[in-house]
């Protein structure tokens, strides 16, 4: 994504305008009758046909260079001829926070130090201004016990605090402070079961001859647990996100399987000696819900899906709710763990 921002940037920059090539078949075909007028003959392939015919090698060479030489003409000729010049207008919404606050409580660690990141929306084609927001008030309550965590300012566009206490089950509040207005978003700290194994295979893909990875993992009885997985392969630049829920399944061992979309132009299916991270969140049904339309409208939009449409997060701005944040307050327990492909046995 960032590449083609790139791109388009530097057309913009050298030019006041997009210039979009419509090859459309009346304009070709304008372009072929004003060659061979300006020129008059007819075009090589019809010499060359003339030149079987008539058994001549003198015309068969000349309609070879022919060929060449007014091919490149044509080429030239269609391609001026054939571009219009069309200016593209891309809106700009208005300036916005946006709120990264995604508060994951690793298994098996204090989950004390903990990371807020505000920035600012901006234009698609602006890559110049600075996003980073500074100067703001930034705080955590738990709402059961009234503790407060102040997550201090970096300076950089972060807010941090070492001194954050999760627990399961219980609701916090954030509240935002800046240029005069509040932000607040309210959510639970949400538990996850352990992965009790992880394996690879080539049987459960889409395609039987790619290898997979597998995490497996019992369900909670209780009803109501949603998951969201986070797989990558060490050097790819992106990873990939998954959703489930236990409406189907709940109580039972889920074997849960991932490979390398065979769609993905871009990606290798996974190889021997590959090392793949992975990431398991204990997620809330909003969450849920939220996470899954992004995933959903990432993964593109075929023929008989829905048009994309904006997803708001659960920050609201107290103070004027025409201008609300974009982004989600997270909680959420997370496991990790690692898998490197070997040889088939």
């Amino acid at each position: 994504m960032n590449s083609i921002k790139g791109y388009i940037q530097s057309i913009r920059s050298q030019n006041s305008s997009l210039q979009v090539s419509r090859s459309i078949a009346g304009c070709i075909e304008k372009r072929i009758l004003e060659l061979q007028t300006l020129f008059s003959i007819r075009f090589p392939w019809l010499r060359l046909r003339s030149a079987r015919q008539e058994n001549t090698r003198t015309d068969g060479l000349f309609s070879a260079m022919a060929f060449k030489v007014l091919g490149g003409i044509f080429l030239l000729v269609i391609q001026a001829a054939c571009t219009d010049v069309v200016d593209v207008e891309v809106q700009n919404g208005p300036e916005r926070l946006v709120v990264e606050a995604s508060l994951d409580w690793e298994k098996g660690t204090p989950g004390n130090v903990q990371t807020i990141r505000l920035r600012k929306s901006t234009p698609f084609f602006d890559t110049s201004t600075t996003t980073d927001v500074t100067g703001a008030s930034v705080v955590v309550t738990n709402d059961t016990n009234g503790t407060r965590f102040v997550f201090a300012d970096q300076n950089n566009g972060t807010y941090q605090t070492t001194t954050f206490e999760p627990i399961l089950g219980q609701s916090y509040s954030l509240r935002i402070e800046h240029e005069g207005e509040v932000y607040t978003a309210r959510e639970t700290m949400t538990p996850v079961t352990e992965i009790t194994n992880v394996f690879q295979d080539r049987e459960e893909g889409f395609d039987d001859e790619a290898l997979e990875v597998h995490i497996v993992f019992t369900d909670p009885p209780e009803e109501g647990n949603n998951y969201l997985f986070r797989f990558q392969r060490r050097g790819d630049l992106l990873p990939d996100l998954e959703v489930a829920e236990d409406e189907f399944v709940n109580g039972r061992e889920i074997d849960w399987w991932y490979e390398i979309d065979d769609d993905d132009d871009d990606l290798l299916p996974f190889e021997p000696g590959d090392v793949v991270d992975i990431e398991m969140y204990g997620i809330s049904t909003p969450y849920y819900d939220y996470i899954k339309i992004l995933v959903d409208q990432l993964g593109g939009q075929g023929l008989f899906e829905t048009t994309p449409v904006a997803v708001k997060g659960n920050c609201i701005n107290e103070t004027n709710s025409e201008n609300y944040p974009f982004g989600y307050f997270r909680l959420t327990e997370v496991v990790k763990t690692s898998y490197t492909f070997v040889e088939d046995e």
